[in-house]
């Protein structure tokens, strides 16, 4: 099969086509032909070398595919949403998601949505599997001290992270701020739910976030940022309220006050994804399947994709990313012309 390989740690351009053995797929495993593989920050830190696969997890970059089973053994345990030979579906992955072919636990497998292209599906699992597990399990939205009137600040709102975190929260009753780096990034952001999107550049995001709440502060916020935001986004908290972390885009070092999280009743948590059991993912995929699905194939939750590259011009996709231009999800394509 092809696939598109990292040949050593460094820029862009050190992405090249090759030729790799097609995966077998191991017990509890199918084989999927991928159709379009989503591109997220984690496989731009792999490719610098700063985030390795998991043990016995294939070297090839991407976490979302989406293609058609094409083969394993879709037995019963390991099969809670029915699927069959020749299905579209999408897929979270570990890693080896920039090839023609993936091997993909079943149970982190779910149906394309109605009425999605393989492109919109592929752009799904990373992020809705990443905002689900922890704006919902970790920080427990609507389950706080704000009961079902709990709001959530979404910081860097235009990522592909931010479009699926503004969407999910909305679509479920909840009200949204989000950050961005620009007019026409925070205007996106409100075109999908956010309440106000706050540009980070020219505005304090704890004053606006006070102002807009009457001095209470957000009960959840989920950040990418880490570093100097963290101080902040404590005094930007309503007491109870939970910050997640999910990145460390500005720093993983933050002195905070023990005091004040203390007091208020403060709650810091953070997770990463990658690396957890499939058990732990396809409870997940669970919740995914029950709460959004239904909510993407009604079209109160699209995907937002920025643009497609033929999965050859992988290198030109990791510099769009890295720019930071974009608004939503990049993806490649296994059919496109120069694939």
């Amino acid at each position: 099969m092809r696939a598109i390989e990292i040949t050593e740690f460094g820029a862009p351009e050190v992405l090249a086509l090759a030729e790799r053995p097609t995966p077998e797929p191991k017990a509890g495993e199918v084989l999927i032909r991928v159709a379009a593989a989503g591109v997220n920050r984690p496989d731009v830190f792999q490719r610098k070398g700063a985030y390795a696969p998991p043990p016995g997890i294939s070297d090839l970059p991407g976490l979302e595919v989406a293609g058609e089973i094409v083969g394993g053994a879709l037995d019963a345990k390991h099969n809670p949403f029915g699927l069959e030979l020749g299905d579209r579906v999408c897929a979270l992955i570990a890693g080896g998601g920039y090839a023609e072919y993936v091997a993909a636990p079943l149970a982190q497998c779910l149906p394309v949505p109605k009425g999605l292209s393989d492109v919109e599906a592929a752009s799904l699992p990373e992020t809705f599997f990443t905002v689900w597990s922890n704006v919902f399990d970790r920080a427990q939205l609507g389950a706080g001290e704000g009961g079902a009137n709990e709001t959530l600040l979404v910081q860097g709102g235009s990522s592909g992270i931010g479009v699926t975190a503004i969407q999910i929260a909305h679509a479920l009753g909840f009200r949204v701020f989000a950050t961005a780096g620009s007019e026409e990034k925070c205007r996106a952001c409100e075109a999908l739910g956010a309440e106000r999107a706050i540009d980070y550049r020219r505005e304090d995001f704890v004053e606006v976030v006070k102002a807009l709440t009457n001095d209470r502060g957000v009960d959840v916020i989920l950040d990418m940022v880490g570093g100097n935001y963290v101080p902040r986004e404590l005094s930007a908290l309503a007491d109870g309220g939970r910050l997640v972390l999910i990145a460390m885009l500005g720093g993983s070092k933050a002195e905070v006050s023990l005091n004040q999280i203390m007091r208020r009743r403060l709650t810091i948590t953070g997770s990463t994804l990658r690396a957890r059991p499939v058990e732990f993912k396809a409870k997940i995929a669970a919740q995914l399947k029950a709460r959004v699905w239904p909510l993407l194939e009604e079209g109160r939750i699209r995907p937002v994709v920025f643009r497609v590259f033929p999965a050859a011009q992988a290198a030109e996709a990791h510099a769009l990313m890295e720019s930071s231009a974009h608004i939503g999800k990049i993806v490649l394509d296994w059919g496109a012309t120069g694939a």
